[in-house]
């Protein structure tokens, strides 16, 4: 095992990372199991953020299946839970490599010993640039390939080779409401700038995100990805023309559109026969209650999600991973349930979290409103609209579903894996930074 990974599974867990009990021993990550704790039985301190592992590794199963069933490979984006387990848990599973947004996440990778990784995104001026040169020098034998949009991030890039003393991988990102070159001779200038660098810079392929170019509108969004990937295979045919023998890489596909982007690829990666579609999906891998739910609820609506050619019902397929468990704290009034946890704990950018059972000294808890929701949060508070006449009282634990895992498992350094008894087997270190 790389010896970071295994330097981390003895990491202390003590009282001061959200879900280990007050005065609790320190024990060692790898030794959590050992407590057999059940969140809803209250025996951990709450709130606590949880993995279901049986979902997860469903899920894992499911987007594999996808991606060989298409001739696919995966590079999971692990901005998403930034843990080297679980990043290393998806390579044994087969990823192509890694993705990541900056170079904090890719320091991290690097010294957990991934050797392949996208950094899907711009890396800025020169002197960004010279620190991921000395990321790269500091790890010699590690792939990476970088986004570039523009002649002046390919000078940034150029600086970083010249740092790590040898060439840096340039995809050249075509992009619509965020980064990206916006047209033809964006695409063109980009790599008129690479070959002005005399070698510093390799040319590996192109990249692309259609999640910045949907809207609410489907019919709307569909246009936007299919012009998208319109330009990005032109842009293909441009970077194919200046490295006529190279394998070439073509990387795109968040965790919404990553059908569309499947089906308009295909056929001109299969007349190149030298190219990788590459998807960076990263909360798939988690799912949700929320926001990936009604995406996926979109995907079945178009018959996106076709295995070995068979259309499957994504929102069904997938399983949500992720829960937050809180405790009713007061009953102030009739309606409404204050719970122990806020903003500082759960993601609210795309939707509130949502109740799914109520548990009473870890049974069950009969007449707690199924249709009790929460209405807003507070730095450290939940609102919980609830009948007048629900059953929930002060130290009932409520489990609840969250939406967007890409900004709930930021709020986390440890996360917690249940068992198929709702007991913790295992425990996720985050590196936020």
């Amino acid at each position: 095992m790389n010896p970071f990974l295994e330097t981390l599974l003895d990491t202390p867990l003590d009282d001061t990372y959200r879900g280990i009990p007050p005065g609790e021993p320190a024990l060692p990550l790898r030794a959590v199991a050992s407590r057999r704790w059940q969140p809803r039985n209250g025996d951990m301190a709450l709130p606590v953020l949880t993995l279901d592992e049986a979902a997860f590794a469903h899920n894992v199963e499911r987007i594999f299946q996808y991606a060989r069933s298409h001739g696919a490979a995966l590079a999971p984006h692990a901005k998403t839970p930034m843990s080297p387990q679980i990043v290393q848990r998806l390579l044994d599973a087969g990823a192509w490599g890694g993705t990541v947004a900056n170079l904090q996440q890719a320091a991290v990778l690097l010294r957990a010993g991934v050797s392949r990784l996208m950094l899907g995104n711009e890396i800025g001026g020169a002197a960004s640039g010279a620190r991921l040169g000395k990321l790269l020098a500091a790890y010699p034998d590690a792939r990476l390939l970088a986004f570039a949009d523009s002649a002046a991030t390919v000078r940034s890039l150029a600086a970083a080779a010249a740092q790590a003393g040898r060439p840096v991988e340039v995809l050249v990102e075509v992009g619509g409401g965020r980064a990206g070159a916006r047209d033809d001779a964006a695409v063109t200038a980009i790599l008129d700038a690479i070959r002005e660098q005399d070698g510093k810079l390799a040319l590996a392929g192109v990249a692309t995100y259609e999640g910045a170019v949907a809207s609410s509108d489907a019919a709307l969004t569909a246009t936007n990805i299919a012009a998208l990937m319109e330009r990005a295979a032109r842009a293909f045919r441009q970077v194919r023309a200046l490295a006529p023998h190279s394998p070439l890489v073509f990387t795109a596909g968040g965790s919404a559109f990553f059908d569309q982007v499947t089906q308009a690829a295909k056929p001109w990666l299969a007349e190149d026969g030298n190219a990788q579609l590459v998807l960076r999906s990263g909360a798939i891998f988690f799912h949700d209650h929320g926001t990936y739910q009604r995406a996926l609820q979109a995907m079945d609506a178009r018959a996106g999600f076709q295995v070995d050619g068979q259309a499957r019902n994504a929102a069904t397929d997938f399983r949500p991973a992720l829960r937050l468990w809180g405790e009713v704290l007061s009953r102030p009034e009739p309606g409404l349930a204050i719970c122990g946890f806020g903003m500082r704990d759960v993601s609210y950018d795309q939707d509130l979290p949502a109740p799914l059972a109520a548990f009473r000294d870890g049974a069950p808890l009969a007449g707690w409103d199924a249709q009790a929701r929460v209405t807003r949060l507070n730095d450290q508070h939940a609102f919980l609209a609830i009948a007048p006449d629900s059953a929930l009282a002060p130290g009932d634990v409520i489990e609840f579903g969250i939406s967007h895992p890409c900004t709930c498992l930021d709020r986390w350094r440890v996360f917690f894996g249940l068992d198929a008894d709702g007991r913790v087997q295992s425990a996720y270190r985050t590196f936020f930074g």
